[in-house]
């Protein structure tokens, strides 16, 4: 059976990050009435740093940059300053989410230092599609009944802390702690400091300690691709790589050319091999790592790799390989963080081997009314503002019964079969991982905001160019359909322009832009060009 939906009105919206936010506009846009709860006393959510690790809330280091550049992780409609660095410090982006918040005029539908405690379907919730939301603030609790739910409270809030994986730390002497409650390398001068993880996290802790302790070793149980942000003739990696004809061909092409060309390209930098990175199965499009500094760091001696740690004895740690790692003071743990809703029932979204059973990463497909949605929850190589941005204007529509969801086993179905594909692409480890493009364009599909590619061509090629050859910006989704934004063609035919800009502040020649399609030109010629030769020859 099809869901059928109830007239909704009133929404709550958990947590006030970039999610959030995007949910409080969507709201707005359809004459919804959000009310979000934030349990701090700001906007910003992950990007809003506090020298101290917070109970229930998401955590970040003092000296963490964008690893998305700022043309391709702006919310659609509001292109950042063109003085802004390509890649932000944390405190830069911060400004950016509360001017947003600010010029969109969001803050009188955020109750903060609010903490919700409960959700509950409400007792006539198969006819009405209600929740119970249950807050608290100043040690008061307040029930308020709403028609629909969107859950932003993000996933780096509980960390996973494997300590019973690793037989004899119960001995070991140092100390140990999780990366979400590091802030800084003061503490760590001269010690001996040894990080478990080679994610973003473990990465950029191990490189900023190098710089003070005496020796840092990360162990890494798969290893890792490591890219630069700075990409092919300086350009920004995400500027460069992730666009629509880039898309076409990985997806177009054989798989083991298309895996060939990945490893190639991956292994371009430096020889992953040779730095102890390399990962066991290089094929998988599991997230690479992003640090400018890794393999200076590694040729300098300062960070060494090595594999899992079999064991810890007081002192030190035994890695699977024999060797040791001695009189270690520090062990950091940067093993990412867990899925949790503590104020929902845990079969409203269960889990199944890591893996939280949602359509297209936010619906619940068993649920009878779909009135709760998640948003933020699903990664990719592409940046979390334009798709929480995307996810949360194709759920206000169903909310308001402007699209429809499917039947339940069809759902099921989907769900089943995106997971196949991948548990294929990107590894078990990675169960909320996906495409950017074919998910942001499936999304922008049922609502009418996807670009029509053919269309364009016919109508503005220059514009079409750009769109497909160029980077698949965030301005791409509201250049049509429902929430169409007027300034977007503009913004996609200056987003080189406010790229180079900040980093142009001794022009003496002409600024220079990447010309995708006439690389795409050469790339055709060649094989015609070498045809040429042989039949010449021959």
């Amino acid at each position: 059976m099809h869901l059928q939906m109830t007239m909704v009105k009133k929404v709550a919206i958990i947590g006030a990050g970039v999610s959030g936010l995007a949910s409080i506009r969507c709201c707005l846009e359809e004459g919804l009435e959000p009310i979000c709860f934030e349990r701090s006393n700001d906007v910003g959510g992950l990007w809003q740093f506090s020298d101290h690790a917070e109970e229930g809330r998401a955590s970040i280091y003092q000296s963490v940059f964008t690893n998305s550049s700022k043309e391709m992780m702006c919310f659609p409609d509001f292109p950042y300053p063109d003085d802004y660095p390509n890649y932000m410090h944390q405190s830069k982006l911060q400004e950016y989410i509360k001017t947003f918040a600010q010029k969109k005029n969001l803050l009188r539908y955020i109750k903060f230092e609010t903490l919700v405690s409960s959700i509950k379907k409400c007792p006539n919730f198969l006819v009405t599609g209600q929740w119970e939301v249950i807050s608290e603030k100043d040690g008061k609790q307040e029930s308020t009944i709403f028609d629909a739910v969107m859950i932003c409270s993000g996933h780096h809030v509980y960390p996973n802390l494997p300590t019973d994986s690793f037989p004899g730390l119960d001995r070991f002497q140092g100390h140990y702690f999780h990366s979400r409650d590091y802030k800084g390398p003061e503490v760590f001068k001269g010690k001996r400091v040894l990080v478990i993880g080679l994610g973003n996290s473990g990465c950029d802790i191990a490189v900023e300690l190098s710089r003070l302790a005496t020796q840092v070793i990360i162990s890494t149980r798969s290893g890792s691709w490591v890219m630069s942000r700075v990409w092919d003739d300086g350009y920004p990696w995400d500027m460069v790589y992730v666009t629509r004809f880039a898309s076409f061909l990985r997806n177009a092409l054989p798989s083991f050319v298309s895996d060939w060309l990945y490893v190639k390209k991956m292994n371009t930098w430096f020889k992953h091999e040779n730095y102890g990175l390399m990962p066991l199965n290089g094929t998988l499009r599991k997230e690479p790592v992003f640090n400018d500094e890794l393999p200076s760091r590694i040729l300098c001696g300062t960070v060494s790799i090595k594999p899992s740690v079999k064991e810890f004895t007081e002192t030190s740690a035994v890695f699977e390989d024999g060797t040791m790692f001695e009189a270690i003071d520090f062990v950091i743990f940067a093993t990412g963080y867990g899925y949790a809703y503590p104020f929902l029932d845990d079969s409203i979204i269960k889990s199944r081997n890591n893996e939280v059973i949602l359509f297209k990463g936010i619906f619940p497909p068993l649920m009878e009314k779909p009135t709760l949605a998640v948003i933020g929850l699903v990664q990719s190589l592409g940046a979390a503002i334009p798709t929480a941005d995307l996810q949360a204007r194709w759920v206000v529509k169903v909310f308001t019964n402007s699209c429809s969801l499917p039947t339940t086993d069809e759902m099921m179905d989907d769900t089943d079969e995106k997971m196949r594909k991948k548990l294929k692409w990107f590894g078990q480890s990675q169960t909320l991982q996906t495409d950017y493009i074919t998910y942001m364009d499936e999304l922008g599909s049922f609502i009418g905001a996807k670009p029509n590619i053919p269309w364009l061509f016919l109508t503005d090629p220059q514009l079409a160019l750009e769109v497909y050859f160029g980077p698949c910006s965030p301005y791409q989704f509201r250049l049509m359909g429902p929430g169409k934004w007027n300034g977007a063609r503009k913004a996609i035919l200056t987003q080189w322009d406010r790229t180079i800009k900040p980093t142009r502040t001794r022009a003496v020649t002409e600024a220079k832009r990447p010309q995708p399609f006439y690389n795409l030109l050469k790339i055709l010629l060649f094989p015609v060009l070498l045809l040429a030769v042989l039949l010449t020859f021959y």
